[in-house]
């Protein structure tokens, strides 16, 4: 047992320890900076999103069900993960320079959010150029809803897409809900269905913006029957 006695045996124990502590460590964000953990988005049927129930954000508010917002016309519709988040200020602001060609096209632009609280919505419009409705149900969101909690902030990409933001100019704060993820929608009238369906993977994934004006490209609208005579 004299081994025991030896300054340099315990020197061996604690750097052994260190070092495989900083192994596990080392695992631990790479594997956090893989997809293999994140939440997978389930898609959403037309069906799921027709039947979902919106309201106006004026005080006499009006319920009325999503697929009045692209039945006639499609719509483009970004699902905000939190107005506050810059992040979402960013993207908002991204989806608006699209809304020239998006009204050229006859194609709406709209948001849903998840809560009305404060100022948040107010202070959201100067980055949204579209009508903004309250989703209180949070079925934009779903059918399964995914969460990012405090792994994104271990994520490289999403360190990337703070500095991008950050670099734009972009500030927020951190009132509301920010973990359930958003995403974007391009919507084609009555059954035309789903034309792109873009799931936020971590805080500040944002849609291709190509992508969306190519679906919103193929929305054709819906002509009643005197339009047809």
């Amino acid at each position: 047992m004299s081994f025991l006695q030896d300054p340099s045996f315990f020197g061996m124990g604690m750097w052994s320890i260190g070092a495989g502590a900083i192994g596990v460590a080392a695992l631990a964000l790479l594997l956090a900076n893989t997809d293999m953990f994140l939440a997978k988005p389930e898609k959403a049927a037309l069906e799921y999103l027709e039947d979902i129930d919106l309201k106006t954000l004026e005080k006499d508010a009006v319920t009325f069900k999503a697929k009045a917002l692209w039945e006639k016309n499609g719509a483009v519709i970004m699902a905000v993960r939190r107005p506050g988040c810059f992040l979402c200020r960013e993207e908002a602001t991204d989806l608006s320079s699209l809304k020239p060609k998006l009204d050229e096209l006859g194609v709406p632009l709209y948001a849903v959010v998840k809560e009305h609280i404060k100022n948040e919505v107010k202070d959201f419009q100067p980055y949204f150029k579209g009508e903004i409705f309250l989703d209180e149900n949070k079925k934009f969101y779903g059918p399964q809803r995914r969460k990012m909690m405090f792994m994104g902030f271990v994520r490289l990409g999403v360190w990337q897409n703070f500095f991008r933001a950050w670099n734009g100019g972009f500030s927020g704060n951190l009132d509301g809900e920010g973990f359930i993820l958003g995403g974007v929608f391009v919507m084609g009238p009555g059954k035309q269905g789903i034309l792109l369906e873009h799931r936020e993977k971590e805080f500040g994934d944002k849609v291709n913006l190509t992508s969306v004006l190519e679906a919103a490209r193929k929305i054709r609208p819906q002509t009643s029957a005197s339009e047809k005579q």
